[in-house]
């Protein structure tokens, strides 16, 4: 585009690996730009003088978690402002924009320009070292914990070749290497697999001494946010990491039901006529749900736990157990919500507006399962701020 149009304006990308393509647009929604840049050092470099035309800009960028996480790397430490598109959230606005779901980049930039203007209460991304630190780690960490099912379950099946009956569920490397070692295989065949499960255990020590300096490296990190997430019992070093990355400003949830429906414990109404139910939520953050869901389990071992307590008073009550278990989930959620935001009200001393504000404490659980507060919050849609702010220019 050779002339020059003022901002403010909304950017959106859809970014792939080697190249991204924009939309610039304004608030009244008319398209003043449009380009494709590679994504090497002098495509990016014409994309930020490409992108200089308008000094009023927001980024609009969808999977900034994902494919635009290494757009967006780039974009922040210069100061550029981002919002995250969900995939999702974009592929609907396609649809309805063009009437169709027929994928090109041009209509998925399209798409996400649109969302950018539309929608309000957009993830802005924000660059935190500390947090970029921590996904980096957290995500080490559960590579390492799937490496080692993994060759847990592949020493395990040679175990059971070697031992009759095999070994226990829950076997340790120092178990499987004292077992082998009573073993004494006289054919190949027997003494190959015997070699395999001893390399196996080998890599699994291995994988345990690296897993304990990884949750020590998390621990101590973690303690350097100020956040109180590893005093709920059910939360590890992974789990308050894990939340603390994905979830990243709490205050953008206006109520704990919003929380709630972000990370899939809230119940989906599928009520029809007199007929009212609800149904289980399968969309939603699966690695909080995942979060949510261990907390859940590890409270449930201990007879003790308040959590406990509750579950079986739900199965009590006449719900199964499934159904208690989402309920807990569904508790616990709102607990995890009131943490994260009395953790910002104790570190800023203020909370949003200036104080405790009662549109977030007065609508959270309290720090029990057992506080009073609803099994099934259904949130409506947030119309705190209709579209994008977008200054108007005077």
């Amino acid at each position: 585009m050779d002339e020059q149009t003022p901002g403010p304006v909304v950017i959106g990308m859809d970014p792939h690996k080697r190249t991204v393509t924009i939309e610039v647009m304004t608030a009244d929604e008319a398209i003043v730009g449009h380009g494709r840049f590679t994504t090497d050092e002098a495509g990016f470099a014409a994309l930020v003088e490409y992108a200089n035309r308008w000094s009023e800009r927001t980024w609009a960028i969808e999977g900034c978690e994902g494919i635009g996480r290494h757009v967006v790397a780039r974009l922040l430490p210069i100061g550029e402002q981002v919002l995250d598109v969900p995939a999702k959230l974009s592929a609907r606005m396609r649809v309805f924009a063009t009437g169709q779901g027929r994928k090109t980049d041009d209509t998925d930039a399209h798409s996400i320009a649109l969302v950018g203007v539309r929608m309000g209460g957009l993830r802005s991304v924000v660059h935190d070292q500390t947090l970029e630190v921590l996904r980096l780690l957290v995500d080490r960490r559960r590579r390492l914990g799937e490496d080692h099912t993994r060759m847990v379950c592949q020493l395990h099946a040679l175990l059971l070749e070697i031992v009759p009956g095999g070994a226990k569920k829950d076997l340790s490397a120092a178990q499987a290497r004292k077992i082998l070692t009573g073993v004494r295989p006289k054919d190949p065949v027997g003494r190959t697999r015997k070699r395999v499960a001893m390399e196996l255990v080998v890599d699994l020590e291995r994988i345990y001494v690296r897993k304990k300096a990884a949750n020590k490296e998390l621990v101590e990190l973690i303690k350097t946010t100020g956040t109180t997430l590893l005093g709920l019992h059910g939360i590890g070093p992974s789990g308050a990491a894990r939340l603390l990355v994905e979830v990243g400003d709490i205050t953008r949830f206006p109520t704990r039901g919003h929380f709630a429906s972000w990370n899939g414990t809230a119940p989906i109404d599928a009520s029809s006529g007199d007929n009212a139910r609800h149904r289980l939520s399968r969309g939603g953050n699966r690695h909080i749900n995942h979060v949510l869901h261990m907390m859940a389990v590890v409270q449930l071992r201990t007879r003790t736990t308040q959590g406990r307590a509750y579950y079986d008073r739900k199965v009590a009550a006449g719900k199964r157990p499934n159904e208690a278990m989402r309920c807990l989930k569904r508790r616990l959620s709102d607990i995890v919500y009131r943490t994260m935001l009395d953790d910002i009200v104790t570190t800023s001393a203020t909370g949003p507006g200036g104080h405790r504000g009662a549109s977030h404490i007065s609508s959270a659980a309290g720090s029990q399962p057992q506080t009073d507060t609803s099994d099934q919050s259904l949130p409506g849609p947030v119309t705190h701020h209709h579209r994008t702010p977008i200054k108007t220019p005077a």
